[in-house]
């Protein structure tokens, strides 16, 4: 994939156009958005990155800057709220400066705590009718994101917005649909597997997700790769269904 993407000084919309209509894979366009994302709004420290698209009554992480970051935005998935499904629902930015004094959503909060984030910011992008969608950052340090930060990231968002959009357009028109298609469809698999755990252990949605995160962890496999083991374990002959349809 030929791009500008590897510069993480620029800030021309017009570069990640033309990386976007370049790319011959739209995920592999968004994970490396979100991984200029962090070179460009870190400042050199640690952070992670997603992207929450929502289409439809589904919501999916479609590009991040790696996978254990993915596992955190689909922490968020599982309790249908939060800052970056609030940034993207109502196209508003949402500062979380300590996680652990969070009490807007406390039981996500706690589980994201536990894996040693500290702040999150979550910045809308403008899809203009496409869809609605989300950039989300992570940080392990306690008010990470001052005035500064968030106006950085306003900025960067709003300059990615357009090859956001395009970025949609292909995957709902191309042979590359599957990308984003795939994505949210693991979600339900995620679902389902929640659904599963908690009816064989009779446990709440809450204590579910946190077992599925990390059993995912400590057998070093991806989230949806997991649910889809307990889906498939469950009912071999069923296929999860999605909402999310092109």
């Amino acid at each position: 994939m030929s791009s500008d993407l590897t510069d993480p000084h620029t800030n021309d919309n017009h570069h990640l156009h033309d990386a976007i209509l370049d790319s011959s894979d739209v995920r592999q366009f968004l994970d490396e958005l979100c991984q200029h994302a962090v070179r460009s709004l870190s400042f050199g420290e640690r952070m992670l990155c997603g992207i929450t698209l929502l289409r439809d009554r589904k919501a999916a992480t479609v590009g991040s800057s790696s996978e254990y970051a993915q596992n955190m935005d689909e922490i968020q998935y599982s309790f249908n709220d939060g800052p970056c499904l609030r940034a993207a629902r109502e196209q508003v930015i949402v500062e979380v400066p300590d996680v652990r004094r969070e009490e807007r959503w406390p039981q996500y909060a706690e589980i994201i705590s536990e894996h040693g984030l500290r702040s999150i910011l979550a910045v809308p992008f403008d899809l203009a009718g496409e869809a609605r969608a989300a950039l989300n950052l992570y940080s392990d340090a306690v008010n990470k994101f001052t005035d500064e930060a968030i106006e950085r990231a306003r900025t960067y968002a709003n300059e990615a917005s357009r090859s956001l959009r395009l970025a949609v357009r292909i995957a709902q028109h191309s042979e590359h649909a599957g990308n984003l298609k795939a994505a949210l469809e693991s979600r339900t698999a995620i679902d389902i597997a929640v659904g599963i755990i908690m009816s064989q252990s009779q446990c709440s949605q809450t204590e579910a997700f946190t077992f599925l995160v990390k059993a995912s962890s400590h057998r070093n496999i991806k989230l949806r790769d997991l649910a889809g083991q307990i889906v498939a374990g469950a009912n071999a002959n069923s296929k999860p269904a999605t909402h999310f349809d092109y």
